[in-house]
């Protein structure tokens, strides 16, 4: 349930703004995998393995926060992009998907919130998995929907900006990624 104004929507925002719409919205896929892995979690009843993430939530946690202050670090200096993007690279777009997924998987309390839904929904309760592929779908489906309008706007906006408020984006996505990395740690402890 990785929110826009999260840290997963902030990475999207600067990664389309410094890389393409593409990398946005790869980096956007990210979180909805992640979105879809703990709602798979949470309605397909994997009491082991939920279990075991939330009495790790701490380590998680921190581990989630070191991952966010590196990648706030990372944007805070990282040099904007020329105008003209260059068509990305495999690499680099897996490195994307695989940064925002793990920054989305790291916050535990997000399966609390699908196992809310689910038991509030009766889905999964009832052990029809139909129901819960369905939902579950649905959670991906939107998310991914949302990442790529996000992307979209904001790559039609890309061309508006200058180097230097470029270059001040990326210093404010920076500080507010290792802001949350700061956050994660504090309330790990």
């Amino acid at each position: 349930m990785a929110a826009p104004v999260g840290p997963s929507g902030v990475l999207c925002i600067q990664r389309t703004l410094s890389n393409g719409r593409l990398s946005g919205f790869v980096s956007g896929l990210g979180a909805a995998s992640a979105d879809a892995a703990y709602g798979s979690i949470a309605g397909f009843g994997v009491t082991v393995l939920s279990s075991f993430l939330l009495d790790w939530q701490t380590g998680i946690r921190i581990g989630g926060g070191v991952l966010l202050l590196y990648l706030g670090v990372r944007s805070f200096r990282a040099e904007p992009a020329e105008t003209a993007v260059a068509t990305p690279d495999v690499q680099g777009l897996a490195r994307d998907y695989g940064s925002t997924f793990l920054l989305t998987i790291t916050n535990p309390v997000t399966i609390v919130a699908f196992v809310g839904i689910f038991t509030g929904s009766g889905v999964g309760v009832s052990g029809n998995y139909a129901d819960v592929a369905v939902l579950v779908g649905g959670v991906f489906l939107g998310s991914a929907l949302w990442w790529l309008a996000l992307s979209t706007s904001v790559s039609l906006l890309r061309s508006r900006f200058t180097r230097s408020v470029a270059r001040r984006v990326n210093q404010l996505a920076g500080a507010v990624i290792a802001g949350f990395g700061v956050l994660a740690i504090r309330s790990a402890l």
